[in-house]
């Protein structure tokens, strides 16, 4: 089976494109390899998956309308993940126009591509962001989230709509995954995890929002890749129990489906300081900050719909998931510890 993965040499990307290859399909992926984070660390990422002889990868950008059109043209792919996007809450604060142009117009140009080229099955990243101001706990994709709190989470909510409207119009089935605070080896330097490692190793104070005190559903990052892979499987169909005078936000009478994808067990950002205090053994000096704007108090990821359609539920302790992503640190930048 041919895939596109879009952002391969991203995060998330890489280690979903690495599961595909390592089971026996043919991956596609695309990358624009821009400087939003250290692009060594997205080239590290593309050299592990450049040995696989099923795997070819373009630098191309998603807003590049032409190019994509003639990529989806000629390789005729089966399914599509599309995971390329600006990242980031507190980028989207600074500069929101590039998250309109990556993850608005150039979502639309991936679905476009879908639609003129019988894709059989689009899965898209979301974000557990979308909640925004919602506080029932825990976090279901059958509640309405109609009050993003970032230029990002407004955006990644617009996919959502556009996935609907394509399901609806063209009978694309679209499956929109809604991430939970994804952390791991081969993590981004903007991400909590990152910062914290790299500060304590250096001896400076780390920032800790909300005086530490929020929450959040820490998932790691091969269970992230796990759950976007057996969702690609589980290709989208109607819900037959549908009913437009109340209609439920997850499901829908076209092809269109949303999960979550998160551990189901929120931790406390100081607990998570603790984990990696211990996993590195060193004592971090905190600088406690009030709540950044954009943010959300707590996450909580109800996975039901995930364990009970598609079959699988994340599972990765967050002590083991520190741990390995200390681990990697230390490997890949070559940090002795004394």
């Amino acid at each position: 089976m041919r895939v596109l993965v879009t952002g391969a040499a991203g995060f998330i990307g890489y280690f979903v494109s690495r599961l595909l290859l390592e089971r026996g399909e043919e991956v596609v992926g695309f990358d624009n390899l821009n400087d939003y984070y250290d692009v060594n660390l997205k080239k590290a990422r593309l050299e592990l998956l450049e040995p696989y002889a099923n795997f070819s990868f373009r630098k191309l950008d998603l807003a590049d309308r032409a190019a994509i059109d003639e990529l989806f043209a000629r390789e005729r792919f089966a399914r599509v993940v599309h995971l390329a996007a600006q990242a980031g809450v507190r980028y989207s604060l600074q500069n929101p126009h590039a998250y309109v142009d990556s993850n608005v117009v150039g979502t639309l140009h991936v679905m476009e591509g879908c639609r003129k080229n019988g894709v059989e099955h689009l899965v898209y990243a979301s974000t557990s962001s979308v909640y925004g101001a919602n506080t029932r706990m825990p976090f279901s994709v059958h509640h309405n989230v109609d009050h993003p709190l970032s230029i990002y989470a407004a955006t990644k909510k617009a996919n959502e709509l556009m996935a609907h409207s394509y399901s609806s119009l063209y009978g694309l089935p679209t499956t929109g995954l809604r991430f939970f605070t994804v952390y791991g080896p081969f993590g981004r330097p903007d991400m909590a995890l990152f910062q914290f490692t790299r500060n304590m190793l250096e001896g400076k104070p780390i920032d800790v929002f909300n005086y530490g005190k929020h929450q959040r559903d820490f998932t790691f990052v091969d269970d992230i890749a796990e759950g976007v892979v057996r969702a690609m499987d589980h290709i989208a169909e109607p819900d037959v129990n549908w009913n437009p005078v109340a209609p439920d936000p997850g499901t829908s009478n076209a092809p269109y489906r949303l999960y979550n994808i998160g551990n189901g067990k929120p931790v406390e950002l100081a607990k998570y300081i603790e984990l990696l205090e211990d996993a590195l053994g060193l004592k971090a000096e905190l600088n406690l900050l009030p709540m950044q704007a954009g943010d959300v108090p707590n996450t909580w990821a109800d996975v039901h719909d995930l364990a009970d359609i598609v079959g699988y539920r994340p599972a990765t302790p967050v002590e083991e998931g520190v741990r390995r992503f200390v681990d990697w640190y230390l490997e890949f930048y070559d940090v002795q510890l004394h």
